[in-house]
């Protein structure tokens, strides 16, 4: 299931969008009610989210400095913004302050659904992308997995770091056994499986705390599926700093 940030100052607005996104099962949502609130979530989620979205009645007022924040925080995240009445202008300086996209309402809900899945499915296949699996943050790039209260870390292999990347862009599908040997080895259908179950097993030493029950790379219809930790419930600290609201 893909997690959505939705930061909006208007609790109808977030509520409305919330229920269309959520719609269906393929999105599930929080909410943060202004950047600042965006912010802290970041600080304390980590890489908890696939992306954010930015919603305002009218186009953001200082763009360069809302993004910047953002970005501090959320360096590598798509971060779409959604506004009404916005010009030309409008999008430009926000795209080029550090926005990945940007939609004008009044919108389609199936145009915003595949502007988001085209935003992380490129951010998925980026070398700088974080992944969050159980208690780990994994960095494709290093072929670390980073523990993320110790932050002790644990090498993988190539194939290894691979298989894990293959199973997160499934989203939550299982993918079969001999799809894994066609797609990340290269073998030809009808190849012996015991190279990806040898895999799994050795992956599973590495990231479960129970190997023999496993929680995140789970089997499943003749396959594997890993299950990402989901995002904590979350509320404002009583002394949170509301930095930056949106316009509007």
């Amino acid at each position: 299931m893909t997690r959505l940030l939705i930061v909006a100052n208007d609790n109808l607005t977030w509520l409305s969008l919330s229920a269309q996104l959520e719609h269906g099962g393929e999105f599930t949502t929080t909410h943060a009610a202004s950047v600042g609130d965006a912010v802290t979530i970041g600080r304390v989620e980590m890489a908890q989210f696939d992306a954010l979205l930015l919603v305002g009645s009218k186009p953001l007022e200082n763009p360069a400095a809302v993004l910047s924040q953002l970005r501090a925080v959320w360096s590598q995240a798509p971060i779409v913004v959604l506004a009404q009445n916005a010009g030309e202008w409008d999008i430009v300086r926000t795209l080029d302050a550090g926005a990945s996209d940007y939609v004008v309402a009044p919108y389609r809900l199936i145009e915003l659904k595949a502007r988001l899945r085209a935003q992380i499915r490129t951010h998925a296949n980026s070398a700088n992308v974080v992944i969050t699996i159980g208690p780990y943050r994994f960095e494709p790039a290093s072929r670390l997995l980073i523990e993320l209260r110790s932050g002790a870390t644990v090498r993988l292999t190539h194939k290894e770091t691979e298989v894990l990347k293959y199973l997160h862009r499934a989203a939550g599908e299982p993918v079969a056994r001999q799809t894994l040997l066609k797609d990340v080895w290269g073998y030809r259908h009808g190849a012996d499986s015991y190279t990806v179950e040898s895999h799994i097993y050795r992956l599973r030493r590495k990231i479960e705390s129970d190997p023999s029950r496993p929680r995140f790379l789970v089997n499943e219809d003749g396959g594997y599926m890993l299950i990402p930790l989901p995002p904590r419930p979350w509320a404002p600290p009583s002394n949170a700093t509301q930095a930056l609201s949106l316009a509007g």
